[in-house]
């Protein structure tokens, strides 16, 4: 999970990183999963939804926007209404990272990704992006976070956005 923490992203007043994460879809309902594994590790992988630290004096949406330009180069994007909010808590390139986390909805056209904006140890730590059906991530054995991901998704595409961010339990890996 932790290639999303490679980025920014000071600790606020109660010690946890402020993260925006995106989920985001293309015209076929699939959504976009960043391809993470630890640096030194390649085996030890998991997917999961661009995103990363707020910086500065940034917002959440700003962050989010940022973080989804750098990660994937998509930056035609509508943006829509935080989805869920978790807070987690991994290790990640030699250190424990303790998050809350923001999911923001967002709707684009275009499905080609470069992610020409990492920083070193996302360099080091993204192997690459896909985008998942919600059928294929139901089936998928593969390692994603949210851990429930294929259920919140699923439950997006028939319902429509929560009138307000659900919050998911909390994960400690």
């Amino acid at each position: 999970m932790p290639a999303e923490a490679a980025t920014g992203g000071d600790p606020g007043a109660d010690g946890l990183r402020k993260v925006a994460r995106v989920v985001l879809l293309d015209p076929r309902d699939r959504i976009l999963l960043l391809h993470g594994h630890e640096p030194d590790d390649p085996s030890d992988d998991w997917w999961f939804t661009p995103g990363g630290g707020v910086e500065g004096a940034e917002t959440r949406e700003e962050a989010a926007l940022r973080e989804l330009a750098e990660e994937t180069g998509i930056i035609e994007v509508d943006l829509g209404p935080v989805l869920w909010r978790r807070r987690c808590s991994f290790p990640f390139a030699g250190r424990r990272w303790d998050q809350d986390e923001w999911y923001y909805l967002a709707r684009t056209t275009r499905t080609a990704t470069a992610a020409l904006g990492l920083t070193e140890l996302e360099r080091r730590s993204v192997a690459g992006a896909r985008w998942w059906t919600c059928q294929e991530l139901t089936r998928s054995h593969e390692t994603v976070y949210p851990t429930r991901l294929a259920g919140l998704l699923r439950t997006l595409l028939d319902e429509g956005p929560p009138a307000r961010p659900v919050t998911l339990d909390t994960e400690i890996v």
